[in-house]
């Protein structure tokens, strides 16, 4: 769908104003600096120096939280002066895991950590944000006294009252939404009881922690025996990492914690005082001098843990442990697990860019869209993707949990199964060549090698074993939609749901997915009252490919650190080309290639003879258009490469171009089918499609691109059904019997066949008494004694075959359907 494009309304700063951020800007003109200032509300030179120097800032003092602030402080004095054991609770994300760091070297200078002081991170896939009753009775039984929530627990009321009747008293710091009554705890810091133009009110998970130890330091001076800013570099990750506005004490804090975290990293990596985050920012190629080194580098790597593995515990011992050699080792299980994140999440984009071709966005307000095989923990990145491309709120499930059909499910837990998969791969390839020769032996060469024992070791569950099924996901807005509210007024149909106006996360019986679709469109367009939605980007200022480079670097680096509120500046660039252009998947720490694509380019425009570098994240060379084009894009400076760069946002067709005449002088789609395909600019579409739709996805593709469509796919070499059929039955034998595992993708490309097709092959493998379940992103068969009657099978057999073949009519069919019948279905898209 086509972005609405906005310019902000330029409004020219008085030229006193001008000299006064030309004070911070030496050698540079200012003007650009000064009109972005001028536009986001800093318009004297009291809030100029406020927003530009920490120095001049006044922070708040902790104790403006008032009496919830000192009965907390006396609770942990009573604590320290009982020798009572405590527990800091945290949460699995990065604000959640930095507060649980802040809260561990902060009370750790007061508790002794490990005996007296213990944290405890809920596990992603299992037990989800919050407190929990397992967990309390776990601490209970462990002699816990006293828990300190971090990032949490402000709205887990039953939980409390539990913890309570366990003899355990809490504490609870938070920045999320209040219940309706105070709760039964001994004290509770939230900033969302101040006024919402208090100078704390926004302050993240982190930050409020932060607040706590700040107090105790205040209140206990002579037992701390590290400074209380070494904590700043910890609270910047976290306050940035987590997107909270950046204003106030937020983005006095922010910026404090920048500085110390750039400090830091200068220093050799023997004497860091935190060499796990200088490992990280190595790996990532950052120098912890920009905010984005966080949102982009740090924050993303330490959420990508949990969203990968589910237990994030370690995270904390990287942030805080002065052990260089092991901290090294937990970094670059970070930077691996932020890689398969990556490869991952590609992964499922693709597949809900294939179901949102399907869906008419003409009449659909709110997306939902569900699939048996997408993993929980990148759901929310995703739904963000597609939300800002569409332009309307995104829900996306999975039932993974419970399958879907036939299909069976691994239990919740992923184990460090590095050199696993890792080799995975290449062991599932040597499983297809036993397969296919016939060898029916097992080979000790192909077994499971590696050396790291499960973190937490549970067996994969069958379908049959488990409970009511649920629908799990995340949501995501846009456009200024309370996404929240509207999930709440479906809350009859769900099972649980939380977040805010921008973000929610949800589960709900699978049955009701199909009314909770249609409650929750029908709801929004009452609230739109027949407006549409349409995506939209903002540029906050017109500039020339001249005008990039150090200078402007400079002036734009004045507003940061950026974030709500005060975002990244945006630079509308007109009348411009791309050349160069080249992409390549990223590769991990170990060399090894992740599915996720960066494409590299030159920009030019007619202000200047030299071009210009830049980078377009997750999209291929082939999407850039041709011609005269208009982009979006952020100002950057590349590290690692020690170059300014822009970052592309998006692009479109100018309507200045030559390129649109080109294309209406040749044909629209050319059919290189069965023929050496040409070095040329048009689209290609190298496989076989089995259905218009996928036709229709590329013709939009090439429409949008302004591209010439190359059909180019050869006539299919068709298989016999029986022989796909006996070879499916072969892999699953060897699986069962070596206890490997496979990818679905793996399936699918080994086979010849479709999602749809191969989920008949599974509901004829149990048939068989084969049992499919899903342990991490891989899927394990397993053989048992439980097998349907003969007639039964047979029919299920009979089903699969039956899908085969109707597979391979269609690739047959798109193989010779002539030029003029998909002209025919290209004009229905034209008009």
């Amino acid at each position: 769908m086509q972005q609405q494009w906005n310019i902000v309304a330029t409004e020219q700063p008085p030229e006193s104003f001008i000299e006064a951020v030309k004070h911070y800007t030496p050698n540079k003109s200012g003007h650009y600096a000064a009109q972005l200032l001028w536009q986001r509300g800093i318009k004297d030179t009291t809030q100029l120096a406020n927003f530009v120097n920490p120095q001049a800032y006044q922070p708040a003092s902790p104790f403006e939280f008032g009496e919830e602030m000192l009965l907390a402080v006396r609770r942990l004095k009573q604590a320290r002066d009982e020798k009572e054991k405590i527990v800091i609770w945290g949460d699995f994300d990065a604000d959640g895991i930095t507060s649980t760091a802040v809260l561990w070297d902060g009370l750790g200078q007061f508790f002794e950590q490990n005996t007296q002081l213990n944290y405890y991170i809920p596990n992603r896939l299992t037990e989800s944000h919050g407190l929990n009753i397992q967990g309390i009775e776990k601490l209970a039984k462990q002699g816990c006294k006293l828990i300190v929530t971090c990032d949490t627990g402000s709205t887990n009321i039953s939980e409390i009252i539990y913890a309570n009747q366990q003899g355990i008293d809490i504490i609870v710091t938070d920045h999320h939404t209040l219940p309706a009554e105070r709760p039964p705890v001994t004290a509770i810091i939230n900033p969302r009881y101040l006024p919402n133009t208090h100078p704390l009110f926004h302050l993240s998970g982190v930050a409020v922690a932060y607040k706590l130890v700040e107090a105790l330091y205040q209140s206990l001076p002579k037992v701390p025996q590290q400074p209380l800013e070494d904590l700043l570099d910890l609270v910047a990750v976290g306050l940035i990492a987590d997107l909270v506005q950046l204003s106030g004490d937020c983005r006095y804090l922010a910026q404090l914690g920048i500085q110390r975290l750039q400090e830091d990293f200068k220093q050799l990596p023997a004497t860091r005082r935190r060499p796990g985050v200088g490992r990280l920012l190595e790996l990532c190629q950052k120098s912890g001098d920009r905010p984005t080194d966080i949102s982009f580098g740090l924050g993303p790597r330490i959420n990508a843990v949990s969203r990968i593995q589910g237990d994030a515990s370690f995270c904390v011992e990287l942030l805080t442990s002065r052990d260089e050699k092991r901290v090294n080792k937990l970094a670059e299980e970070t930077e691996l697990a932020n890689s398969r994140r990556k490869s991952l999440q590609k992964d499922v984009a693709q597949q809900v860019t294939q179901k949102l071709a399907q869906i008419d966005l003409s009449t659909t307000s709110v997306i939902v869209l569900e699939d048996p095989q997408w993993a929980v923990g990148v759901l929310g990145l995703v739904a963000g993707q597609v939300a800002q491309e569409t332009g309307r709120p995104t829900i996306l499930l999975s039932t993974e949990e419970v399958g879907s059909g036939e299909w069976g499910v691994g239990s919740g837990e992923v184990g460090d199964k590095e050199d696993k998969e890792d080799k995975g791969s290449q062991r599932v390839a040597e499983v297809f060549s036993v397969v296919a020769t016939g060898v029916d032996k097992e080979d000790s060469s192909l077994s499971p090698s590696s050396p790291h024992p499960p973190l937490s070791p549970s067996p994969p569950t069958p379908y049959s074993l488990l409970p009511t099924p649920l629908a799990r996901g995340s949501a995501r807005s846009v456009n200024s939609v309370d996404l929240y509210q509207l999930v709440k007024d479906q809350a009859h149909l769900l099972h649980r749901f939380g977040g805010h106006p921008f973000a929610a996360g949800l589960s709900l019986p699978v049955e009701n997915i199909p009314l909770f679709t249609e409650a929750i469109n029908q709801r929004l367009r009452q609230t739109l009252g027949g407006a549409t939605l349409t995506p939209t980007i903002q540029a906050d200022l017109a500039v020339t490919v001249a005008d990039l480079g150090k200078e402007l670097f400079y002036e734009l680096k004045l507003l940061e650190p950026c974030g709500m509120g005060n975002p990244v500046p945006k630079l509308l660039i007109e009348n411009c080309w791309f050349e160069n252009s080249w992409n390549r998947n990223q590769q991990d720490s170990r060399g090894k290639k992740v599915q996720y694509i960066k494409t590299d380019f030159e920009i030019r425009d007619d202000s200047i003879r030299s071009s210009f570098p830049g980078i377009w994240w997750g999209h291929y060379k082939d999407e850039l258009p041709m011609g005269r084009c208009d982009c979006i894009a952020e100002l950057d400076y590349n590290t690692f490469k020690k170059r300014y760069e822009i970052r592309l946002i998006a692009v479109r067709r100018s309507e200045n171009s030559t390129f649109q005449h080109a294309v209406n002088s040749s044909p629209l789609i050319v059919d290189w089918r069965n023929v050496a395909t040409k070095e040329d600019s048009a689209l290609l579409v190298k496989e076989c499609p089995t259905s218009w739709d996928d036709l229709r996805a590329w013709l939009r593709r090439s429409l949008y691109n302004q591209q010439q469509l190359a059909i180019a796919w050869s006539k299919p070499e068709n298989k016999q059904p029986e022989q796909i059929w006996l070879t499916l039955v072969g892999i699953a034998k060897y699986l069962s019997r070596t206890n490997q595992t496979v990818t679905r993708v793996q399936l699918l490309e080994k086979l010849g066949i479709k999602d749809q097709t191969l989920y008949f092959g599974f509901k004829a493998l149990k048939c068989l008494g084969f049992t499919i379940t899903r342990v991490d992103r891989n899927l394990q068969i397993s053989l048992n004694s439980t097998t349907v009657g003969e007639t039964l099978a047979d029919a299920a057999v009979e089903q699969f075959l039956a899908a085969v073949r109707e597979e391979q009519f269609q690739r047959q069919y798109f193989a010779e359907v002539p030029l003029s019948t998909i002209m025919a279905i290209a004009s229905q898209i034209l008009n």
